[in-house]
């Protein structure tokens, strides 16, 4: 029997993203022109998923050229995985290698070595580079100095993206033993502040020592390597936390996969929406013009644009029902002065005096006829603005609002954000949206 030692527990940040990611993947449905168009997305996606089941956690190295990036995995390793040269710039692609560190929560580490940001023909390295940094759960930042001006610009880009980074002064040796502690000092206030920036550390991956040859020369001779800080600041991350950092990147990879998919499919909808748009818009002037009734003027009204955000809804592959369309036409109204005040009151006013035209008629001989028809069309023209601004300013929120939606990836980021203190330290803080836009 189970006592009160065996009280439920709430799910781990991690454990509620595996459960949301299956559910969402599971989930989505794709066309296939869709398919097609974002076949490497889905890929790199689906990779991603795969490492968060096997519990397969990614380290990358980055750096300028001939920071000793190669040397510093290597080191880690034990053994000379990766290529090193006297030659600045060894590394022309991205390559891994396994890490056989046992760690707890996790099945497998990764590390991977990255070319330099700073090549002669470096865009398509350093765009590469970046690449497996932004599918890697940790970056080693990887210098050989103080951090300089294009060191910076791309540290930033990656704690912009909320990118863990730890960053890692390599070749102490060559600094006197005075000058090391003034320099950690030096690297310490020039790096950008950010949660996401790690206490750097100081390591010596591959030291070269002097030795006296027989003949009296003196020349250098490698030495074991020093990676005591990096271990003792890295190991302790990830078997606390890297189960987290792990089920947080994927979930982040499955928001901007999803924001991908929802801009592709707002920009093919785009042109049908105006078409729609266009549609309700005669219709809704056709019936205003020839209704001479206020009542079913503004009833008719009020139907044709709920009518019209429920195809926006379906159009553009959102869900929403009659109670919800009809709540975010109250929210344009009460956040569009135009809409909420001005346009209603002059429909109001031409049905009225239309009305009172038509009403006049057997006492004025039927003259009173005459400028209800100017009147008329005064409303057809103000029924066709009307319908416009509301389909531009309903299909605009709901671009907006339609990461919000439960069971999405960035609503679950929310979440963790508001409530889990320790997913906190590692996402970027929600961005807050207006409740309805302004303007389209």
């Amino acid at each position: 029997m189970s006592g009160p030692s065996a009280a439920w527990r709430p799910p781990s940040a991690e454990q509620r993203c595996d459960q949301l990611l299956q559910q969402w993947r599971g989930g989505l449905r794709l066309d296939r022109s869709e398919r097609t168009r974002l076949a490497a997305d889905l890929a790199a996606l689906d990779d991603h998923l795969g490492r968060l089941e096997r519990r397969e956690l990614r380290i990358a190295a980055v750096g300028r050229v001939g920071v000793g990036k190669s040397s510093l995995l290597n080191a880690l390793l034990g053994t000379p995985r990766f290529h090193t040269d006297v030659a600045h710039g060894s590394t022309r692609t991205a390559e891994q290698a396994h890490w056989s560190r046992q760690l707890p929560g996790l099945g497998s580490l990764t590390l991977i070595d990255t070319p330099g940001i700073d090549e002669v023909d470096g865009e398509v390295r350093e765009l590469l580079a970046r690449s497996a940094a932004l599918g890697a759960e940790l970056v080693l930042f990887v210098l050989d100095g103080d951090l300089s001006a294009p060191e910076r610009l791309v540290l930033e880009g990656m704690l912009g993206r909320g990118q863990p980074v730890l960053p890692v002064l390599n070749r102490l040796d060559i600094w006197p033993e005075e000058q090391r502690e003034q320099l950690m000092a030096s690297l310490r206030k020039r790096l950008p502040r950010s949660r996401f920036c790690l206490e750097p550390v100081g390591v010596m991956a591959a030291p070269r020592r002097p030795a006296l040859l027989e003949d009296g020369r003196v020349r250098s001779e490698p030495g074991p390597p020093d990676l005591t800080a990096l271990l003792e600041a890295l190991l302790p991350l990830l078997e606390q936390q890297g189960a987290l950092l792990l089920a947080l990147n994927c979930l982040q990879a499955a928001d901007r996969f999803h924001g991908q998919l929802h801009r592709s499919r707002l920009r093919r909808g785009q042109r049908q929406a105006r078409g729609l748009i266009q549609r309700v818009a005669g219709v809704k002037a056709a019936a205003v013009a020839a209704n001479p009734l206020l009542l079913l003027d503004l009833a008719g009204t009020a139907a044709m644009d709920a009518t019209l955000v429920l195809r926006l809804c379906r159009l553009y592959g959102l869900d929403m029902d009659p109670a919800q369309a009809r709540r975010l036409l109250r929210q344009l109204s009460g956040h569009g002065l135009w809409l909420g005040g001005a346009q209603l009151g002059l429909q109001t006013v031409l049905s009225l005096l239309r009305q009172l035209l038509t009403l006049a008629a057997p006492v004025t001989g039927g003259l009173s006829l005459a400028p209800a028809a100017p009147v008329a069309m005064a409303q057809a023209a103000l029924a066709v603005h009307t319908t416009h601004r509301t389909g531009r300013l309903a299909a605009e929120a709901l671009r907006r609002n339609a990461s919000l939606a439960p069971g999405r990836p960035g609503a679950l980021m929310r979440r963790l954000w508001r409530d889990d203190p320790q997913a906190r330290r590692w996402l970027s803080p929600p961005v807050r949206r207006p409740a309805a836009p302004q303007r389209p």
